[in-house]
């Protein structure tokens, strides 16, 4: 186990990143040992009133002076390193410009922390794009902020760091070519160069997880996989010539396969063992929906490409149950664990 604190970002405090943090907590205590929470005193405290404790008391949250202290707190209290100024608590279930600030400021000072070594991992609560819009961040969710936070800390351009998404569960992987764009952008960031480029990053990332080289699927973006051309060129232009360089570059990688099926056949069960480790999918919806489909309260989602190690729930913010008592943290602890796993 590392001897470095895990942050966890307490998300936008409207929504219902709180209320699970402090459920994990309050559920799964050895899995938060040494992690503490980014963000406002003030916004955890209401959390822990809100969800109880098994001494009908709110958990106690204590105010951290370092991240390392986060190691001296006892078992069931939520350490909270206060990162944001003093303000009025955001009103839970609404947009707020000044939520989405204070979720991208919770984000940006632990990405640098983590930059610096001073954190093994970061773990982020949901946020709120339309949030972080009002207030006028310019980067429409975790991964694109993240990946502009690692390249000024390595003085490079955004290009040069390139960074995908994977969503996981115990049966399933994906990992994504593009991530938050409308679908007509999507489909033409598929691309020799994005393909082969992903695929790459989806062999060394999934390697270090597995100890071992990954068996990759490749998902095509037409229906069927294009027929033959029949429904769309892209896999015989684009794709397959990727999935052909990758193989000449000794990377196990197959496809591209139908979309609708490919995902099955990587789908790991006790009496079926999975063809294959990891699938490419195109865009966003097309990777991401087979792996919430499976239950969102196990899957975990992990950026790929960054010199540092993040992950989160698969979930957003839920502002329709904010507040309520009724979010799960299954997925917030399984990204906790997660992030163990993956620290150096």
């Amino acid at each position: 186990m590392t001897h470095q604190p895990i942050a966890i970002t307490q998300g936008d405090p409207a929504g219902i990143g709180p209320e699970i943090i402090a459920k994990a907590f309050r559920d799964a205590p050895e899995a938060l040992r040494g992690c503490f929470v980014v963000g406002d005193v003030a916004c955890l405290r209401r959390a822990s009133a809100l969800i109880g404790s098994p001494v009908a008391l709110p958990l106690p949250v204590a105010l951290l002076d370092r991240a390392a202290d986060a190691w001296q707190l006892p078992a069931h209290c939520i350490g909270v390193l206060q990162v944001l100024p003093e303000a009025a608590l955001a009103p839970l279930g609404r947009i707020s410009a000044e939520a989405g600030r204070a979720a991208a400021l919770c984000v940006e000072w632990a990405a640098r922390a983590a930059l610096r070594g001073e954190i093994a991992a970061l773990v982020t609560a949901p946020l709120h794009k339309e949030a972080l819009a009002a207030a006028g961040v310019s980067f429409p969710g975790h991964t694109e902020l993240l990946q502009a936070q690692a390249a000024a800390h390595l003085g490079l351009p955004v290009s040069q760091v390139p960074v995908r998404m994977m969503l996981a569960n115990d049966e399933l992987r994906t990992v994504l070519v593009s991530i938050h764009m409308s679908l007509r952008q999507a489909i033409e960031t598929v691309t020799f160069d994005n393909v082969l480029q992903t695929l790459q990053i989806t062999h060394r990332s999934v390697q270090a997880m597995l100890g071992r080289a990954p068996r990759i699927a490749v998902a095509g973006l037409n229906p069927h996989a294009g027929e033959g051309g029949l429904f769309g060129s892209e896999e015989q232009s684009i794709i397959a010539p990727a999935v052909a360089a990758a193989r000449a570059q000794g990377l196990d990688v197959s496809g591209p396969f139908a979309p609708d099926t490919v995902f099955m056949r990587a789908r790991a069960r006790a009496h079926a063992p999975a063809e294959f480790d990891v699938v490419v999918a195109m865009y966003h919806d097309q990777g991401l929906i087979p792996v919430k489909y499976l239950g969102v309260e196990q899957g975990v989602n992990v950026t790929l490409g960054l010199p540092l190690v993040r992950t989160s729930p698969d979930h957003g913010t839920a502002f329709d149950i904010a507040g309520t008592g009724r979010a799960d943290a299954s997925s917030l602890i399984a990204a906790i664990h997660m992030a163990r796993r993956l620290c150096p």
